[in-house]
Protein backbone atom coordinates (compact mmCIF):
# COMPACT_ATOMS: atom_id res chain seq x y z
CA UNK A 1 0.00 0.00 0.00
CA UNK A 2 1.23 3.20 -0.80
CA UNK A 3 1.37 5.54 2.11
CA UNK A 4 2.01 9.04 2.91
CA UNK A 5 3.64 10.65 5.96
CA UNK A 6 2.45 13.69 7.01
CA UNK A 7 4.25 16.08 8.93
CA UNK A 8 2.27 18.30 11.52
CA UNK A 9 1.41 19.97 14.84
CA UNK A 10 0.16 18.41 18.20
CA UNK A 11 -1.25 21.71 18.43
CA UNK A 12 -4.13 22.62 16.57
CA UNK A 13 -3.15 26.31 16.00
CA UNK A 14 -5.28 29.79 16.33
CA UNK A 15 -7.51 29.65 13.31
CA UNK A 16 -10.22 26.83 13.02
CA UNK A 17 -8.92 26.04 9.50
CA UNK A 18 -6.38 24.39 10.60
CA UNK A 19 -8.08 21.44 12.19
CA UNK A 20 -10.42 21.45 9.48
CA UNK A 21 -7.69 21.06 6.83
CA UNK A 22 -5.88 18.22 8.70
CA UNK A 23 -9.35 16.38 8.71
CA UNK A 24 -9.63 17.11 5.55
CA UNK A 25 -6.05 15.74 4.64
CA UNK A 26 -6.88 12.47 6.96
CA UNK A 27 -10.19 11.83 5.21
CA UNK A 28 -8.35 12.13 1.35
CA UNK A 29 -5.79 10.49 2.02
CA UNK A 30 -7.85 7.37 3.12
CA UNK A 31 -10.65 8.19 0.37
CA UNK A 32 -8.02 7.27 -2.61
CA UNK A 33 -7.21 3.97 -0.63
CA UNK A 34 -3.88 5.37 0.35
CA UNK A 35 -1.88 5.23 4.11
CA UNK A 36 -1.23 7.50 6.55
CA UNK A 37 2.12 7.72 8.47
CA UNK A 38 2.58 10.13 11.39
CA UNK A 39 3.57 11.23 14.33
CA UNK A 40 1.52 9.05 16.73
CA UNK A 41 -0.44 11.54 18.61
CA UNK A 42 -3.67 11.76 19.53
CA UNK A 43 -3.58 15.69 20.03
CA UNK A 44 -3.47 18.71 17.60
CA UNK A 45 -3.56 18.64 13.61
CA UNK A 46 -1.70 15.16 14.23
CA UNK A 47 -4.80 13.43 16.36
CA UNK A 48 -7.28 15.37 13.31
CA UNK A 49 -5.29 13.79 10.18
CA UNK A 50 -5.38 10.35 12.27
CA UNK A 51 -9.00 10.20 13.39
CA UNK A 52 -10.35 11.18 10.14
CA UNK A 53 -8.41 8.78 8.13
CA UNK A 54 -9.70 6.24 10.62
CA UNK A 55 -12.98 7.33 10.09
CA UNK A 56 -12.73 7.10 6.28
CA UNK A 57 -12.25 3.96 6.48
CA UNK A 58 -7.78 4.25 6.21
CA UNK A 59 -4.97 2.68 7.60
CA UNK A 60 -2.87 5.27 9.80
CA UNK A 61 0.30 4.03 11.19
CA UNK A 62 1.58 6.51 14.06
CA UNK A 63 5.47 6.56 14.79
CA UNK A 64 5.99 8.43 18.49
CA UNK A 65 9.37 7.99 20.64
CA UNK A 66 8.74 6.33 24.10
CA UNK A 67 9.29 9.53 25.95
CA UNK A 68 6.28 11.75 24.31
CA UNK A 69 3.82 8.64 24.65
CA UNK A 70 2.10 10.97 27.36
CA UNK A 71 2.99 14.29 26.22
CA UNK A 72 1.38 14.00 22.93
CA UNK A 73 -1.03 11.09 24.08
CA UNK A 74 0.02 8.58 21.84
CA UNK A 75 -3.10 7.70 19.79
CA UNK A 76 -3.54 3.80 20.51
CA UNK A 77 -6.97 3.65 18.06
CA UNK A 78 -4.79 3.66 15.00
CA UNK A 79 -4.26 0.27 12.87
CA UNK A 80 -0.50 0.22 14.19
CA UNK A 81 0.99 2.50 16.97
CA UNK A 82 5.32 2.13 16.30
CA UNK A 83 7.11 3.33 19.60
CA UNK A 84 10.69 4.06 18.92
CA UNK A 85 13.77 5.43 21.40
CA UNK A 86 13.64 8.62 19.70
CA UNK A 87 12.97 11.96 17.49
CA UNK A 88 15.88 10.49 14.78
CA UNK A 89 14.50 6.53 14.79
CA UNK A 90 10.98 8.46 14.28
CA UNK A 91 12.01 10.31 11.21
CA UNK A 92 13.64 7.22 10.10
CA UNK A 93 10.35 4.87 10.32
CA UNK A 94 8.33 7.25 8.82
CA UNK A 95 10.40 7.63 5.99
CA UNK A 96 10.83 4.11 5.51
CA UNK A 97 7.50 3.39 5.89
CA UNK A 98 6.24 5.81 3.36
CA UNK A 99 5.72 6.79 -0.44
CA UNK A 100 5.47 10.79 -0.12
CA UNK A 101 5.44 13.41 2.27
CA UNK A 102 3.17 16.17 2.97
CA UNK A 103 3.82 18.89 5.75
CA UNK A 104 1.05 20.75 6.85
CA UNK A 105 1.15 23.49 9.70
CA UNK A 106 3.04 22.94 12.65
CA UNK A 107 6.22 24.29 14.94
CA UNK A 108 9.61 23.47 15.06
CA UNK A 109 9.22 19.53 15.03
CA UNK A 110 7.48 19.85 11.67
CA UNK A 111 10.07 22.00 10.16
CA UNK A 112 12.91 19.16 11.17
CA UNK A 113 10.77 16.38 9.86
CA UNK A 114 10.93 18.69 6.95
CA UNK A 115 14.25 19.71 6.40
CA UNK A 116 15.68 16.50 7.57
CA UNK A 117 13.87 14.51 4.36
CA UNK A 118 14.28 17.28 2.08
CA UNK A 119 17.91 17.20 2.91
CA UNK A 120 18.07 13.59 2.24
CA UNK A 121 16.74 13.93 -1.00
CA UNK A 122 18.90 16.65 -2.04
CA UNK A 123 21.84 14.28 -0.86
CA UNK A 124 20.12 11.60 -3.25
CA UNK A 125 19.32 9.36 -0.65
CA UNK A 126 15.73 9.31 -1.37
CA UNK A 127 13.65 11.02 -4.57
CA UNK A 128 10.35 10.69 -2.65
CA UNK A 129 7.15 13.88 -3.55
CA UNK A 130 7.20 16.11 -1.07
CA UNK A 131 4.54 18.48 -0.87
CA UNK A 132 3.99 21.28 1.39
CA UNK A 133 0.04 22.48 2.26
CA UNK A 134 0.11 25.87 2.05
CA UNK A 135 -2.99 26.70 4.09
CA UNK A 136 -3.90 29.74 5.32
CA UNK A 137 -0.34 31.17 3.53
CA UNK A 138 1.48 29.46 6.56
CA UNK A 139 4.42 28.70 4.37
CA UNK A 140 4.16 31.51 1.82
CA UNK A 141 7.34 33.26 4.01
CA UNK A 142 9.10 29.56 3.69
CA UNK A 143 8.33 29.28 -0.26
CA UNK A 144 9.75 32.99 -0.50
CA UNK A 145 13.15 32.07 1.26
CA UNK A 146 14.01 28.58 -0.75
CA UNK A 147 13.24 30.32 -3.67
CA UNK A 148 16.15 32.60 -2.59
CA UNK A 149 17.60 29.85 -1.56
CA UNK A 150 18.01 28.52 -5.19
CA UNK A 151 18.53 32.06 -6.62
CA UNK A 152 21.34 32.57 -4.97
CA UNK A 153 23.05 28.86 -5.58
CA UNK A 154 22.46 27.34 -2.26
CA UNK A 155 20.16 24.85 -3.56
CA UNK A 156 20.74 22.22 -6.08
CA UNK A 157 19.68 18.76 -7.09
CA UNK A 158 16.19 17.61 -6.24
CA UNK A 159 15.05 20.26 -4.06
CA UNK A 160 11.05 20.76 -5.74
CA UNK A 161 8.73 20.83 -3.45
CA UNK A 162 4.89 20.42 -4.56
CA UNK A 163 2.76 22.99 -3.04
CA UNK A 164 -1.21 23.30 -2.80
CA UNK A 165 -3.64 24.75 -0.20
CA UNK A 166 -5.99 22.40 -1.26
CA UNK A 167 -5.27 19.05 0.46
CA UNK A 168 -7.02 16.91 -2.57
CA UNK A 169 -4.98 18.82 -5.48
CA UNK A 170 -1.70 18.55 -3.18
CA UNK A 171 -2.34 14.47 -2.64
CA UNK A 172 -3.20 14.15 -6.40
CA UNK A 173 -0.40 16.44 -7.79
CA UNK A 174 1.79 14.23 -5.04
CA UNK A 175 0.71 10.61 -7.03
CA UNK A 176 1.12 12.12 -10.44
CA UNK A 177 4.62 11.81 -9.47
CA UNK A 178 6.92 8.87 -9.88
CA UNK A 179 6.26 7.10 -6.39
CA UNK A 180 8.33 3.91 -5.90
CA UNK A 181 6.74 1.14 -4.06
Amino acid sequence: MIAIAVFCGASSGRDPIYLKTAREVGRSIAQRGLGVVYGGGHVGLMGAVADAAMEAGGTVVGVIPGFMEKAEDAHHGVSELVVVRDMHERKMVMHERSQAVIALPGGFGTMDELFELLTWRQLGLHAKPMGLLNVNGFYDGLLEQMRRMEHDGFLHGSTRVITGSEPGVLIDRLLAMRIEV
